[in-house]
């Protein structure tokens, strides 16, 4: 095979990404640095409107096209109606990010059936949802593409108040590998990203022991950005991680370095 020249390796000009939960946050910071690399985005949000037509023009701004989509993605009908309109508004679709999920607390003792359930249905069913009509899109274009997931290094390392939260990332991690498996002879690649703690304006003031024991205990010492988290999806979409799928990519400042006795 012939490998693709250095300099194209990151970009996506003329190329359609969808990403889930891009109202704000880590899925806003993923949207504006794929329209970055020539990316026109579907940004899909199911609360913050504000923020998602803000994040539409940061990459109009760009030069890049988007569009903004409603859509609650535990939700199958919704799924479809957001997949649907990326399709007609672009005739294509090359990579999805699924970003969309909620990060509550709940003690195990103490939490709800429902507290469980709102939590594997935002961070795992989305997931599975997403996937599954993505899939289905991409085998019928025929041109390969590559699916991101948002999980967590929650899916592997437990912390207090978060068994749901936890459960549903460590689901994420295996739905990737067998999407990852099932996909792939279609050219379709599947990975995801486990981010540490990212910062967020106002984390200090809020959380200010988190802060500390985290910035102690990363070897890097620093919080993430939601940049780190978009490169490392950047380049997992891209035709650098070519021969990538099925894995996931740890962005966490090596925190999980640490022994665990």
């Amino acid at each position: 095979m012939t490998s693709p020249a250095v300099e194209s390796l990151l970009d996506f000009t003329g190329r359609v990404v969808l990403v889930t939960g891009a109202g704000s946050g880590i899925g806003a910071g993923i949207a504006r640095r794929f329209a970055a690399a020539g990316a026109d985005l579907v940004v899909s949000y199911r609360s913050s409107a504000e923020g998602a037509e803000t994040v539409r023009a940061d990459i109009e701004a760009l030069g890049r096209q988007a569009i903004t989509v409603r859509a609650d993605v535990t939700r199958a009908a919704d799924v479809e109606t957001l997949l649907d309109h990326a399709v007609t508004a672009f005739a294509r679709l090359d990579v999805v990010i699924n970003n969309a999920g909620i990060y509550p607390l709940a003690g195990l003792t103490e939490m709800s059936t429902d507290d469980w359930d709102q939590s594997l249905d935002a961070n795992l069913r989305s997931v599975f949802l997403v996937t599954r009509g993505a899939g289905k899109r991409l085998i019928d274009q025929g041109n390969g593409g590559a699916i991101i997931n948002i999980a967590s290094i929650e899916g592997t390392h437990p912390a207090p108040m978060h068994s749901h939260y936890s459960a549903a990332k460590a689901g994420v991690l295996m739905h990737t590998r067998s999407a990852a498996l099932e996909l792939g002879p279609h050219g379709i690649r599947v990975n995801s990203v486990s981010p540490g703690l990212i910062g967020r304006p106002g984390i200090e003031d809020q959380w200010p022991d988190g802060v500390k024991r985290w910035q102690a205990a990363a070897p890097l010492t620093r919080l993430g950005h939601p940049d780190d988290v978009a490169d490392a999806c950047l380049f997992l979409a891209s035709v650098g991680a070519r021969w990538i799928t099925g894995t996931d990519l740890r962005v966490d400042g090596g925190v999980t370095t640490h022994p665990i006795f």
